[in-house]
Order: structure tokens, then C-alpha cells, then sequence
């Protein structure tokens, strides 16, 4: 399978959404909405041609997101650990199942197959992959937008802390008007689109004395 890593020689902001990965939790939630909302996005990015990347489960908001994908006849690559493999936990109709030695390998194997990453409700493991993602932005690792897909008010308090963040002075302001926060899931697919990275942390900065 060829790398789905953005060409370098196109235009930032032009380049169109190949695969897009996506953050949520094994576990479905206390409120219906998420899991429907989970669904819908695999839905969506199949109507568009866009390959879902995941966590490669069967559970929660991991295995609604890919049935949704899948029913629509989307391309859907799951990546899991060997060990969650194990315990039978992977999805066994996804397009592609990439199995990884460790939860590092399995991050690092989907940020290279993905143009894009967008965060659904979750635990402290999609916080973890959201928050990895967008710092590698900020630090210039990786030119890929991060969104928020905030179903239900569910990452109201997430948001102000992030906003907390930015007013202390612990992230600057650009970083946080380029992480890309909307309910709509057509609305926040078309804004990957058209994204343009904020300079990357520390290139501007004075040289040391």
C-alpha cells in the first residue's frame, strides 16, 4: 500500500483529504447521541471517498465508527496492538488491519497514514492520541490538521481548559485558533480542506543568548 502522506509539493490548504484518523473511545458512552454521531462521521468520509484510519477495534465508538465507514463502503484501515488482537477485540471487517508491536508503534502508524485527525468523545486514550497529534503540529513534526468533533457539549469543559491554556500563556494563540473545533461533521471535514498550519514552535523564536 502506498504511503498516504500529504505530497510536499502541493499547496498547503488545496491538498484533499485521503485518509483521515480517527480518535474515540472503546466504550460507548452514557448518552446515544455519541455512538450515533460516531457512525455518521464513518459514514460521511465513505460519501467522500476519504479512508477512515482508527484504532482497529470492534467495541465502543471505535467499532460504531468503522460500521459506519464500512455499511457506506468506505475504506477502513484499523491499527491495534498485537495484544488487543488477543483479546479479541479487533474488528475483523475492516478493509485493512494493520496489527503493531506496542500502543507507540500503533500512533506512529496511523500519523503516517493520515492526512488529517479528528477526536470524537472519549477517555484518556483518545485525549492522549489528540494531544500527541496536535503538539507535533505545533512542533512542526507533521503539517496535519487536529479537529474537534464536539457531539452533545461533550468536550465543553476540554475546550475551556484549552482556551485556560492560551490565556496563562502555556499555548500560544495560533495553535489554538488551528485546532479545528466544530458540532457539524460536514462543516468540520470542509475546514481540513481548506487548513493552513501555523508556524511551527520555535522557529520564530530569538536565538539563545
Amino acid at each position: 500500500m502506498p504511503p498516504l502522506i500529504p505530497d510536499p509539493s502541493t499547496p498547503v490548504g488545496t491538498h484533499p483529504l485521503r485518509a483521515v484518523a480517527v480518535f474515540c473511545g472503546s466504550l460507548p458512552g452514557t448518552d446515544g447521541r455519541y455512538r450515533e454521531a460516531a457512525a455518521d462521521l464513518g459514514r460521511r468520509l465513505a460519501a467522500r471517498d476519504i479512508a477512515l484510519v482508527y484504532g482497529g477495534g470492534r467495541v465502543g465508538l471505535m467499532g460504531a465508527v468503522a460500521d459506519g465507514a464500512i455499511d457506506a463502503g468506505g475504506r477502513v484501515i484499523g491499527v491495534i496492538p498485537q495484544a488487543l488482537v488477543d483479546r479479541e477485540l479487533a474488528h475483523q471487517g475492516c478493509t485493512e488491519l494493520l496489527v503493531t508491536h506496542s500502543m507507540h508503534e500503533r500512533k506512529a502508524r496511523m500519523a503516517d497514514l493520515a492526512d488529517a485527525f479528528v477526536a470524537l468523545p472519549g477517555g484518556a486514550g483518545t485525549l492522549d492520541e489528540l494531544f500527541e497529534a496536535w503538539t507535533w503540529t505545533m512542533l512542526g513534526v507533521h503539517a496535519k490538521p487536529c479537529a474537534i468533533l464536539d457531539i452533545a457539549g461533550y468536550h465543553t469543559g476540554l475546550l475551556a481548559h484549552i482556551r485556560h491554556m492560551r490565556d496563562t500563556g502555556f499555548v500560544d494563540t495560533r495553535y489554538v485558533d488551528g485546532l479545528v473545533v466544530d458540532t457539524d461533521p460536514d462543516g468540520l471535514l470542509d475546514r481540513l480542506v481548506g487548513w493552513r498550519p501555523p508556524t511551527a514552535k520555535w522557529v520564530d523564536a530569538p536565538p539563545p543568548p
